[in-house]
Parts: structure tokens; C-alpha cells; sequence
């Protein structure tokens, strides 16, 4: 990251930001200025100190400038604190501001911009990279403010004290930004790195989640264990290099504080000999020096939490920026629905990740409140035509009507509140069965939730339950059987009352008892909608009204069961292997 594009990421952080949060960063930078002030004053009150008590012997001050110097302290301290709480509360509210940002452009985006990266790379930036931003306003901000004054304060103290010891003390000041600067850079570059193997460990450990029978029933620990040692030992090498960056600094200022301080006694021997310097101001100007350094050293790191911050910044808005593919035209007409007759004119299909198209040409009428049903091989293009009819997708080429209005002319939200889905992979929340179930419609009754499950057969295992409705299901339902993830599902689609269904191998992974009482289910949620169906087991869609063969992103035969078994090829070749 160079100068420029440092500029343009902190710019936009303080336009979309930083700006709305002004009046508590002026006020820390008040509180700063009282840092500053009182601990210039504990540097300046050494003078009077030890020139009135210690040589004077002037017993009236003391006890006021010790008094004094404990007011100082106490205002630093307090003034320090209150700073740093609401500079805090800044910081994670627009911590809090971009992982809103970034959950919003998440759920909003399409499948297929959702699909071309990986989940634990978003929440590598909802955690790191936040975070990130966050210390740069909550850290960098304040001591920016904090330090500055500081600095420029105590400077000024040993200005009073002696010009020419001032003069030469702050030679060394260049130095220490001209180092700052550079190692901001390699920090930047760094962390920039840090947060891409951060992407990778997070990635890595939600597979492992994910995986976790799969890893057991195929003896893989040990192979995922090294797996995971490999990414542990990247992150750590990797941070350890990030802070060897960050101290790198640390023998060099200890250096050049080493040589300041030794030319500065040297420097003060020769004018207190010629009278040119007092004792009590030496001991003053020592306090300031070395008072500032720590302000100084401080403002040095400056530059690399910017740099940090600002890499950060930049993978968040790379996310946040980055364009929606399914777009939605303003005051788009809602979806009028009549018969739910589905219609494909010419659809093309391809995804971002594939060099040939899904689906071609394909050109197909669903009958409104008729059972169609999707046939073909593994990969055929079946469920690709399915995702494309709520929108989860855009064709490249073709149109998608539904009762003759085009899907892609009319408001989403609408589309979609017509459209249930049940799918082999049922997708289950960490909550309650009634929560999930209600997830189709928040304004149920509970009498709704279990009319719902009625019709879908999951009364039967709910009330064998203890907490019945009231039973957390676990991640992804992991405390219930398949056939009984997949009755809570048909429930949900139930309680929606939406007119199109899309089925999506809803009973393929099932056992046959399973499977029966699913089907029942199926056929409760189905009567007199427009159902679309994609069967694993042709024995599942005899009885569909209309059956359209998939082969190679083509439609290559249609008709109903009778019809295939006598006419079509490809579907009695399908139904062959399934009796073998």
C-alpha cells in the first residue's frame, strides 16, 4: 500500500465514519490538551522544586508544590481516562458500523457473489479486519491528539529552561519519523499478508467444523492434524514477523536515546560551569526530555497502526464495494399471481467458476398447479434451473416469466414471498423447533406452528420431545434425525402458504421409513401448487404431471412417466439403473 492509497482509505473512513462521531473526538481532544498541560507542569514544577526547597530551603512551598504536583497527576490521570473511554466507544461503534456494513452486503448479496469466496473469508473480515480499523481510531486517534500536545508541550518547557539544550535535543526527532515512516510501510505489507493467512486459518477451522464426520469415519485427524499445524505455524511465523517489525525500532531509538542523553549531560556539564545553566533548571529540562520521549516513541508507531488500520479498511471495502450481479431496478411492479404458470424462453446459464455454460437454450412451460419434475444425471443442470427461478441466479441470456411477467422486471421481494423451497440440505438454525418453523412467517400463532407440523408430520416426534416445541435443534439441527430436519423444513414451507414449490431432492438422503413419511408430507405441502420437483428416486414423480429429461444443460424429452418409458432413451436408461 503506497502514500496515495493510505490517503484515500483514511479519507473515506472519516467521510462514512469518523465525522459523525466529532463532537467526542473533540472533546478527547480537549482531555488530551489537559494530559498535556498537566504533565508539562509536572516538568516545569521541578524547577521551582529544587530551587526553592532544596537550595533556597524556602519550607513554604514545601508542601504546595508537592500538593501542586499531585493535582497535576491526578488531572492526567482522570483526564487520561475519560479520553480513552469515549475515544473506545468510538472506535467500536464504527467497528460495530462495518460489520453491519459487511453483514448487510452479505445477506443482500446474490448466491453466485456469495459462492465465489469462501465463508471464512468474510469472517476474517467481520472479526480481523475490524478489529484492525478499530485500533486505529480508538489507538491511533487519541495518541495522535494525546501525544502531539504532549510533545509539543514539553518542547516547549525545554525551550523555557534552555534554548540551546532544546535545540539539541530535538535534533534527534527526524530521525525517529524518518524510521517511523519506513517501518509503516513494511508493517502495512505485512499486515496486509496477516490478514490474507487470517482469511485461510478461519477457512480452514470452518471446514474442520463442517467436516467433522466426514474426517472420523474416514480416519483423517491425523492428516488434518498436520494440515492445521501448517496454517497455525503460517499465522505464527507470520505474526512473529509482524512484530519483529513493530519492536525493530526498539534497539535503534534506545540508541539514539542512549546518545542524547549522554551529549546532553555532556552538553549541560559545560553550561552550568559557565553559568549559563542552573541546577533546577537541568533537573527540570531533564524531566521534560524525558517526559517526551515516551510521546515521542509513541507518535513514532503512529504510521504503522495507520498502515494496519488502513489494509484493514481496504479488504472491508473491497467486500462492501464490490457489485451486486442480481440487480433490481427502483419501483419495480409486484409479481400478480394467478395460475403460478412458469415459463423458460432461450435460457443460457454459466457460472463464474466453470468454463461451459450450466444450462443451454433451455425452453420449457410449468403448468400452474401441476407437478413437474426434473430428471437427469448428477450435473445435468437441474438444480441450476431451479436457482433461477427465484433469482438466486440471472441467465446471461433468455427470460423467465411467471403468468407471462417477466421475473426479472418485477420487485424481488415479492418473487421470492411466493416461492418455498425444501432442499436435500435442510438448513436449520441454532434455536427452537417453533423458531425455526416461524421463520416462514414471525407473525404465526403457536396453533399455526403446530397446524403446520400437522400436515408436514413432525407432531409425531415433537411431542415424544421433552421441551416439544420449546427443543434448541442444535447447529444445523444436529440433535434431530434427516427425516426429522426434513418434516421441520416441509413445516416452515407449509406455515409460508407460498403457491410455487421448489423441491429439491427433498427426500434423496433419507431411509425408506423416512422417506415414506416424508412423501406423505410432501404430498400435504404440494396440493394445488405450482410444484416443481427435482427426484433423486424416479419412483418418487410417477405421478407427476409433466416430466422434463436433463442432459447436459439441455431439455432432450419431456412428457409424463408413460409417455418416457416408451419414447425416451435417456429415461428409461435413468430408470434401468435405478432397478439395478
Amino acid at each position: 500500500m503506497n502514500l496515495e492509497e493510505l490517503r484515500s482509505i483514511v479519507k473515506r473512513l472519516y467521510r462514512e465514519h469518523i465525522k459523525y462521531h466529532i463532537k467526542t473526538i473533540l472533546l478527547c481532544l480537549i482531555l488530551s490538551i489537559i494530559v498535556a498541560t498537566s504533565t508539562s507542569a509536572i516538568a516545569w514544577l521541578l524547577d521551582p522544586a529544587v530551587k526553592k526547597i532544596f537550595i533556597e530551603k524556602d519550607q513554604t512551598l514545601a508542601w504546595l508544590i508537592p500538593l501542586t504536583i499531585i493535582i497535576a497527576f491526578s488531572s492526567k490521570g482522570m483526564s487520561l481516562y475519560f479520553a480513552r473511554l469515549n475515544i473506545l466507544k468510538v472506535g467500536n461503534v464504527i467497528a460495530g458500523d462495518l460489520q453491519k456494513k459487511l453483514a448487510r452486503t452479505i445477506l443482500f448479496s446474490d448466491i453466485q457473489t456469495l459462492d465465489s469466496r469462501h465463508s471464512g473469508k468474510y469472517i476474517s473480515n467481520l472479526q480481523f479486519d475490524c478489529g484492525q480499523v478499530m485500533n486505529l481510531v480508538s489507538v491511533g486517534v487519541l495518541n495522535l491528539m494525546k501525544d502531539s500536545f504532549t510533545a509539543i508541550f514539553l518542547i516547549g518547557v525545554m525551550f523555557y529552561q534552555n534554548w540551546k539544550l532544546a535545540i539539541f535535543a530535538i535534533f534527534m526527532i527526524p530521525l525517529a519519523a524518518g524510521l517511523a515512516k519506513n517501518l509503516g510501510k513494511k508493517i502495512g505489507k505485512a499486515t496486509s499478508q496477516a490478514g490474507e493467512i487470517s482469511e485461510k486459518f478461519v477457512s480452514f477451522f470452518a471446514d474442520i467444523f463442517r467436516g467433522s464426520k466426514m474426517i472420523r469415519i474416514y480416519q483423517k485427524e491425523k492428516f488434518e492434524e498436520e494440515k492445521a499445524d501448517n496454517v497455525i505455524s503460517e499465522m505464527v511465523n507470520k505474526n512473529i514477523r509482524i512484530s519483529s517489525i513493530l519492536i525493530r525500532a526498539t534497539p535503534i531509538m534506545e540508541t539514539l536515546t542512549g546518545f542524547m542523553i549522554a551529549g546532553f549531560i555532556f552538553y549541560s556539564g559545560k553550561l552550568i560551569n559557565s553559568g549559563e545553566l542552573e541546577v533546577n533548571n537541568f533537573f527540570s529540562f531533564l524531566a521534560a526530555m524525558m517526559l517526551a520521549y515516551q510521546p515521542i516513541r509513541s507518535l513514532a508507531t503512529i504510521n504503522m497502526i495507520a498502515y494496519q488500520g488502513a489494509a484493514a479498511a481496504k479488504r472491508i471495502f473491497l467486500v462492501i464495494d464490490k457489485p451486486i450481479e442480481i440487480k433490481e431496478e427502483i419501483n419495480l411492479p409486484s409479481l400478480k399471481v394467478n395460475s403460478c404458470k412458469i415459463g423458460f424462453s432461450n435460457v443460457d446459464f454459466k457460472y463464474e467458476t466453470t468454463k461451459d455454460r450450466a444450462i443451454k437454450n433451455i425452453n420449457l412451460e410449468i403448468e400452474g398447479g401441476k407437478i413437474t419434475a426434473l430428471v437427469g444425471q448428477s450435473g445435468a443442470g437441474k438444480s441450476t434451473i431451479i436457482n433461477l427461478i427465484p433469482r438466486f441466479y440471472d441467465p446471461q441470456k433468455g427470460s423467465i416469466s411467471i403468468d407471462g411477467q417477466n421475473i426479472s422486471k418485477i420487485n424481488l421481494k415479492s418473487l421470492r414471498q411466493n416461492i418455498s423451497l425444501v432442499s436435500q440440505d435442510v438448513i436449520l438454525f441454532d434455536d427452537t423447533i417453533a423458531s425455526n418453523i416461524a421463520y416462514a412467517d414471525p407473525s404465526a400463532s403457536q396453533n399455526d406452528i403446530e397446524e403446520a407440523c400437522k400436515y408436514a408430520a413432525a407432531n409425531e416426534f415433537i411431542d415424544k420431545l421433552p421441551n416439544k416445541f420449546n427443543t434448541v435443534v442444535g447447529e444445523n439441527g444436529v440433535k434431530l434425525s434427516g427425516g426429522q430436519k426434513q418434516r421441520i423444513s416441509i413445516a416452515r414451507a407449509i406455515l409460508k402458504k407460498a403457491p410455487i414449490i421448489l423441491l429439491d431432492e427433498a427426500t434423496s438422503s433419507l431411509d425408506a421409513e423416512s422417506e415414506r413419511v416424508v412423501q406423505n408430507a410432501v404430498n400435504n405441502l404440494i396440493k394445488g401448487r405450482t410444484t416443481i420437483v427435482i427426484a433423486h428416486r424416479l419412483s418418487t414423480i410417477h405421478n407427476a404431471n409433466k416430466i422434463f429429461v436433463v442432459k447436459n444443460g439441455s431439455i432432450v424429452a419431456s412428457g409424463n412417466h408413460d409417455n418416457l418409458i416408451k419414447d425416451s432413451e435417456e429415461y428409461i436408461s435413468l430408470y434401468k439403473n435405478q432397478l439395478k
